[in-house]
């Protein structure tokens, strides 16, 4: 099994990117431009390998390989979005990866390109500036699109398999990763438990007892022997299910108007593990969208309208603008699930304000965004 955290750094130990690597500072697809580039750079680099593993390392600067790391990227449906953009669409997972010297909210995003069986992988249709059944490949670091003469060549393979077999976990680093988990967050009630006398999970969070059933808030869960982190959230509430064979979680969302919140089911994930040393993850979308009275929510869209054009104006915020500012993006996020279409795209003009005047809101934003891209890609 392959530790990734390990596997991350002897990629970067081949100092420039090349053609069976990428490396990002930061990753939007929330936005088409970052959407389309990283189609792209997908595209190239499934057709430059198609006998081997290709990556993209996210969290990294580009000059010197300093890891800064980048929020925790929760998206399980990211296969959707390359199947709903590529012709022969490789099989594509995002995972993140926590590094010790980086905050708990901050990882290294680690996508990984499986090969595509001698497919040539395409645009599907045209997205931004890039026009649909272009085909891209690598050129050394850069992603060029190649109007003729297409031939996929295996030349990164050895390569490849030489850095990932010299990225295998031992029984050390997962003790080393047991320990620097339990300490790391000893006031959050770590917990472990090893599946098929191979695997283990550490989880840590904040518990609540809700009618004699055990809830937690500010879960962190990692699968040790891969170094990869599987769930994490400040805000959601969350509970968990385990056997001798699978590790369950159910992530609960905190929605609600005018003071009136209850907590909707969004997502249930299972990991399964099996006796071959092996494992499964699914993702189940269980989110229904409440739906509320639209002369309510024609008020508060158009009262988020009236507090965002005070926030781009820099204006003083009242301490109940406050408040409401607080709940802006979830409110925007009720108004897109009950039709108001335009929503997304204040919420989307709000980040940088948000992002600027307070950090609160901007965490709300970045959680009604990951939110959203559950339920879109779904």
């Amino acid at each position: 099994m392959i530790n990734k955290r390990l596997l991350i750094k002897n990629l970067l130990a081949h100092n420039d990117e090349n053609s069976f690597y990428d490396k990002k500072r930061t990753l939007n697809i929330g936005q088409k431009e970052g959407k389309a580039k990283f189609l792209k750079h997908v595209c190239a680099l499934a057709n430059s390998n198609p006998k081997n593993n290709s990556y993209i390392v996210i969290g990294v600067e580009d000059e010197d390989n300093f890891i800064t790391g980048v929020d925790f990227f929760d998206d399980s449906k990211i296969q959707n979005l390359i199947n709903a953009y590529l012709e022969n669409p490789p099989l594509v997972s995002y995972e993140n990866i926590p590094f010790p010297h980086l905050p708990d909210h901050l990882v290294v995003g680690l996508v990984t390109i499986r090969p595509n069986n001698g497919k040539v992988c395409a645009l599907r249709k045209n997205i931004w500036k890039y026009y649909g059944g272009a085909v891209y490949i690598r050129e050394g670091s850069i992603s060029m699109p190649k109007n003729f003469g297409i031939e996929l060549k295996d030349i990164n393979s050895k390569i490849v398999a030489s850095i990932e077999n010299h990225a295998q976990n031992n029984i050390e680093l997962t003790l080393d990763g047991v320990f620097d988990f339990m300490n790391k967050r000893k006031d959050f009630h770590p917990s472990y438990k090893v599946f098929k006398e191979y695997f283990v999970v550490c989880w840590a969070g904040k518990t609540k007892q809700i009618k004699g059933e055990t809830y937690y808030s500010r879960l962190d869960i990692e699968l040790i022997n891969e170094q990869v982190k599987l769930f994490y959230s400040e805000l959601d509430v969350v509970s968990i299910r385990i056997d001798k064979d699978y590790f369950k979680i159910i992530e609960y969302m905190h929605l609600g108007l005018q003071d009136k919140y209850q907590y909707y089911p969004l997502e249930e994930v299972s990991i399964s593990f099996k006796d071959n040393a092996g494992y499964d993850m699914e993702s189940k979308l269980l989110f229904k969208p409440p739906q509320f009275d639209k002369k309510i929510l024609y008020h508060i869209y158009n009262s988020n309208n009236a507090l965002l054009e005070k926030l781009k104006k820099g204006s003083k915020l009242t301490k109940n603008e406050e408040k409401d500012l607080l709940k802006m993006p979830a409110s925007y996020l009720i108004c897109y699930f009950n039709e108001f279409d335009a929503s997304m795209d204040k919420l989307e003009e709000a980040k940088e304000y948000l992002k600027i005047h307070s950090k609160k809101a901007y965490q709300s934003y970045k959680e009604s965004m990951r939110i959203l891209r559950k339920v879109k890609y779904n």
